[in-house]
């Protein structure tokens, strides 16, 4: 992609910079002259009616009083460039932000939040010959989703650091204006990955409980990888006691994103239990599953059901640490007569917890 260079700043005289002229109550360039006095009234003719002098013009909006999407939003306008051009500019710079979300952007249903989004705004800055801080300045502190009745979990993680150098899950929760994930405190997950007579993971099947920590929760959103070299994307299916809402997918890495819509709005401290699958691409031999956690989870349980005619030589638990490469904790675990294998995880904190294992 070529780099879009920055537009002449003369195109973008966007606040208090342009020439209000006459409209705006400014003296034309001849100056006013100065008013003639009134001619002598003969006697016995009536006075002249007094003359209203004339109403001031609307004044033109200061800069303080515009917001950040009422800013970049002139700005884009000003600058003739649109917003796949934009977003093509900033993939160049290594920041990817798709043209929805820079729609939401300007339009004030969404503000950047994210430090990937947040770079993002001081390369716009740039790209749109803004002062540096023009937009920045007016983002503010990140703004409070849903019915806020009390804190959310002080312990939750960002998006970032739960998917470290996923940059593509971050953009579309900022596309689906995800909810904090510390609105629902997570109670309960229990896992039950299945593994085929060819030795490869196809099924997932997941069940969470769940408590809201605000009023007014009505949906979560669920995040689905497949392994490297997946020829598609995961697929949820079965979804009970909640329903599927808005679906992205990104088939060249193979994530899955989606909105569950529960039941009905939670209000502070209701619960709720919901259960979907997953429908698994074929990427050959499976030799793991894990799950990451943003926040701390009362109770997680993971079971990894093996066909009989395909059970592993060694299996073993890992755990790291949010955004670590390497295991913290590794833990043998014995592969039983039904071919299953289990993880009990007690007030497990952010972080992965897995089981991988060895065909021979």
């Amino acid at each position: 992609m070529s780099s879009q260079q920055p537009q002449h700043a003369g195109r973008l005289r966007l606040v208090g910079e342009r020439d209000a002229g006459p409209a705006y109550g400014r003296p034309r360039p001849n100056g006013d002259r100065a008013a003639a006095p009134p001619p002598a009234r003969t006697p016995g003719q009536p006075p002249a009616p007094a003359q209203v002098p004339p109403q001031p013009a609307p004044q033109a909006p200061a800069a303080g009083a515009l917001g950040f999407a009422e800013v970049l939003n002139a700005a884009i306008e000003a600058s003739g460039l649109s917003l796949d051009r934009i977003r093509a500019a900033l993939a160049h710079q290594g920041v990817r932000i798709s043209v929805t979300t820079l729609s939401y952007w300007r339009r004030g249903r969404s503000q950047p939040e994210r430090a990937a989004s947040l770079r993002a705004v001081h390369l716009l800055e740039e790209l749109l010959a803004l002062r540096r801080g023009t937009l920045s300045s007016l983002l503010g502190p990140p703004r409070p989703r849903g019915r806020w009745i009390a804190p959310t979990t002080h312990d939750a993680l960002r998006v970032e650091q739960v998917w470290p150098g996923e940059q593509e899950i971050a953009e579309v929760f900022e596309e689906l204006d995800a909810p904090p994930t510390g609105d629902l405190e997570r109670l309960s997950i229990h896992d039950s990955y299945f593994v085929n007579a060819n030795r490869r993971g196809h099924l997932l099947r997941m069940r969470q409980v769940v408590r809201a920590t605000v009023g007014g929760v009505a949906r979560c959103v669920v995040v689905h990888k497949a392994d490297e070299g997946a020829p598609g994307c995961p697929e949820i299916t079965s979804v009970r006691h909640a329903r599927l809402g808005r679906v992205r997918r990104r088939p060249e890495s193979g994530l899955l994103v989606a909105e569950l819509l529960l039941d009905r709005p939670l209000a502070l401290g209701d619960s709720t239990v919901f259960e979907y699958e997953v429908d698994i691409p074929d990427t050959g031999p499976t030799t793991d599953y894990g799950r990451f956690f943003a926040v701390p989870v009362r109770e997680y349980v993971l079971q990894v059901h093996f066909d009989p005619a395909a059970v592993p030589a060694h299996c073993e638990r890992f755990e790291r640490e949010p955004c670590a490469e390497v295991d913290r904790k590794r833990e043998q675990l014995w592969i039983g007569a039904s071919a299953s294998a289990h993880v009990l995880a007690p007030d497990q904190p952010p972080g992965q917890v897995g089981i991988r294992w060895q065909w021979e």
